[in-house]
This record gives C-alpha cells, sequence and structure tokens, in this order.
C-alpha cells in the first residue's frame, strides 16, 4: 500500500478537519496524517491532506490561493458569523437590490486588512480567539492581511431576510465568514455566511477529489493518493543528478543551474523526491542549492 502522499478529500459537513485525519489515519493505520488548510465544520469541499513523509510538504501547500462557492445572508448576524451561531442581530434587509449587492461587492477587490472573527484559532494573549469568546470576554481582535482577486455574485434573492449566492479567489488566510460580516457592514446590514464550499485550494481542485465515504469504503484506497511530486505542482522544480542527490540527502549543498527566483524548489532525481531546496546566490551569480528538507530513497 502507498502509505505516502497527497490525498485530496472532499469534505462532508458537519466535520472538523481533524475529524478527517482522525478517519484517514485509521484507514491507512498510520498516524503520519495532516491537512493543509483548515475548513470548518459547516463548510464542504477541497481539504489537501498529506499521507506520511509527505505530512513534511504540506507546509509548502497552505500559502496556496482559494476558490470558494458560498451563500451570503444579509439581515441578521451570529457570533459566529455562519448559520451555526447564535443570531445577535437583526434588521431588515427589504430594501437591498442586485445592484446594491454587487456594487458593494465590488469594493473589497485587492489588498485589504481583514478582522479576524471571534470564534477563530488565532492566538490572543495565549489563548485561542475562541476560548476568549465562549468565556464571554472581549478582547482586541486582530487584523489579517488579505487578497480578495475575484468576488462574483451569481443569484440574489430580495426579502427582509435577503440572500446572495456568490463565488470569491482570495488569498491564504482569508477568512470568507468574515468577508461576508463586512460586506454586510458596507450594505448598514447585520449579515453571517450561510453556506461555504471550497472549490479550488491552489491547483488542486474538487474535480480531482475523493469523497469521505468513497475512499473509506474502498478495499484499495491508496489508489487515491498522490504522489509527492504530483503533490508539489506548486513549486518549481530541478533535476539532480544522482551523485548530487546524494549529497543533498546527506546536508550538503550543491551546485544548481537555476534562474534567480525566490522560494522553495523540488529538487528531483529520477522521477523521485530528493529534497526541498533553497537556492543561493554567490556574488558572481553561482547558485547553490541549500537543503532544507531531504527524503530518503523510496520515502515518496
Amino acid at each position: 500500500m502507498l502509505t505516502s502522499g497527497i490525498l485530496v478529500v472532499d469534505k462532508p459537513l458537519g466535520l472538523t478537519s481533524h475529524d478527517i485525519v482522525m478517519r484517514i489515519r485509521k484507514k491507512l493505520g498510520t498516524r503520519k496524517v495532516g491537512h493543509a488548510g483548515t475548513l470548518d465544520p459547516a463548510a464542504t469541499g477541497v481539504l489537501v491532506m498529506g499521507v506520511g513523509e509527505s505530512t513534511r510538504l504540506l507546509e509548502y501547500l497552505t500559502a496556496a490561493d482559494k476558490v470558494y462557492e458560498g451563500e451570503v445572508c444579509f439581515g441578521q448576524a451570529t457570533d459566529t458569523e455562519d448559520a451555526v451561531g447564535n443570531v445577535v442581530a437583526v434588521k431588515d434587509a427589504g430594501f437591498l437590490t442586485t445592484d446594491l449587492v454587487v456594487s458593494a461587492a465590488r469594493s473589497f477587490m485587492g489588498v485589504q486588512w481583514q478582522q479576524v472573527p471571534a470564534y477563530s484559532a488565532v492566538h490572543i494573549e495565549g489563548r485561542r480567539a475562541y476560548e476568549w469568546a465562549r468565556a464571554g470576554s472581549v478582547v482586541e481582535l486582530p487584523h489579517k492581511k488579505i487578497e480578495i482577486y475575484e468576488l462574483k455574485v451569481s443569484t440574489f434573492e430580495a426579502g427582509s431576510l435577503a440572500t446572495a449566492k456568490f463565488s470569491v479567489h482570495c488569498s491564504k488566510g482569508t477568512y470568507v465568514r468574515s468577508l461576508c460580516r463586512d460586506w454586510g457592514t458596507v450594505l448598514g446590514l447585520p449579515a453571517h455566511l450561510k453556506s461555504l464550499r471550497r472549490l479550488q485550494s491552489g491547483l488542486f481542485s474538487i474535480d480531482e477529489s475523493v469523497t469521505l465515504a468513497e475512499f473509506l469504503a474502498d478495499s484499495r484506497p491508496e489508489h487515491y493518493i498522490l504522489s509527492a511530486l504530483e503533490g508539489l505542482r506548486e513549486l518549481a522544480w530541478v533535476e539532480i543528478s544522482s551523485s548530487d542527490a546524494s549529497c543533498l540527502r546527506l546536508g550538503q549543498r550543491v551546485p544548481g543551474n537555476l534562474e534567480l527566483q525566490n522560494g522553495p524548489v523540488a529538487a528531483v532525481c529520477e522521477d523521485e523526491l530528493v529534497a526541498i531546496v533553497w537556492p543561493q546566490w554567490t556574488k558572481d551569480k553561482n547558485c547553490w542549492l541549500q537543503p532544507h528538507k531531504v527524503f530518503g530513497k523510496g520515502e515518496q
């Protein structure tokens, strides 16, 4: 059984991301399972997971942009900013029109600072934000730099509680429920996220995912697991010789022939991942590949 690689799961409604990890661990008989990019229990869709040694690659997959489709409810706010929480504010949204909602959506395009929700895992003064919220304590919530690349309204339904279905392409770390909260604020209304589905995480699409039920029911679930190299589609690759592969695995840097670039690079020998390396350059612009994480032969 292939016990190392990348798995793309279509997370069902009602389960936490950690719940998915626990079920995959039990099915594969290994504790080495993790995920990149948490989805709330009330959300569904793409959850990228690492299995075996590939859990060490997850940090390179979490920085990817995300694409979601969802539904926002205008006229009602909840303490969690989604449909799960308790209603904390109500206001008639009957005046809203499609044009007003679309115009407000346009105001979110680009880079901005977003205040994180009270019910989030962000650390504040040594505790998670949701721990302060559950205790009834009021703390100053931090703001995170995010970017909205596209926010499109597909349908709008008027009413005292108006709803709009939308799609959003955003940067890592964007809270879509907070986006809905702020969307309402621009319109002078309380608002919350009614439903959310992640369609894409980086280059991983819902079209290549497997449902949790399908995975758990399959007698040979390993065929759903992508190789480490298939999973590292976000990174640049560099081909190296077998002798350089041996050096990298010993923690030694080797010469490279990369063009000037930043960020991690996958060093590959004979279609096998050898290491994640960081390019370094001398004053005369010679390139060296410094190993950051190395993988033994056959580990991937």
